[in-house]
């Protein structure tokens, strides 16, 4: 038997997660949370104003607690997500097949974005322009802090040597 896994995807409208459970079993999952659904239903700056920001996480928190007991404790986070590979980049992780992002770097970025949203330059901080990136940093932290996931591992990339 293997380890459940969880796989993430952040997309515009919804999150879907697909929970493979240990004897093979799949289940599918999804959030009324995505990057610009999110974006748009919280976001009335760019960048958001602490305020803002305060009260998508709120409202990131609740959708994602509702399917706390639908995701394995043990379970391995995994995404083939593009903004979440990109996410990885900006967070310091090497371009590879696969990607291991901690918890901890996920943090440190959205610490970033803080201090973007308290009015540093996006670009000293190294963050994208747009509330639809802070979304998903947003949805991602959360998904990860909540469910107490250490890493995800983001798969897929096409690497070249």
């Amino acid at each position: 038997m293997t380890s459940p896994t969880v796989a993430l995807h952040i997309g515009s409208e919804q999150t879907e997660i697909t929970v493979r459970q240990e004897n093979g079993d799949v289940t599918q999952l999804r959030l009324t949370l995505g990057s610009q659904l999110t974006s748009l239903g919280y976001f009335r700056h760019s960048p958001p104003t602490p305020d803002e920001m305060e009260n998508a996480i709120m409202a990131v928190e609740d959708e994602i607690m509702r399917v706390r007991h639908d995701i394995p404790t043990n379970a391995k986070l995994t995404s083939a997500d593009n903004d979440i590979r990109a996410l990885a980049r900006l967070a310091g992780v090497a371009e590879n097949e696969q990607m291991p992002l901690s918890v901890e770097a996920v943090e440190r970025t959205f610490d970033r974005l803080a201090l973007v949203i308290n009015g540093h330059p996006a670009s000293f901080e190294g963050i994208p322009d747009g509330n639809d990136f802070a979304a998903t940093l947003l949805i991602l932290r959360e998904f990860m802090h909540h469910l107490q996931f250490g890493e995800v591992v983001v798969k897929g990339a096409k690497f070249v040597l």
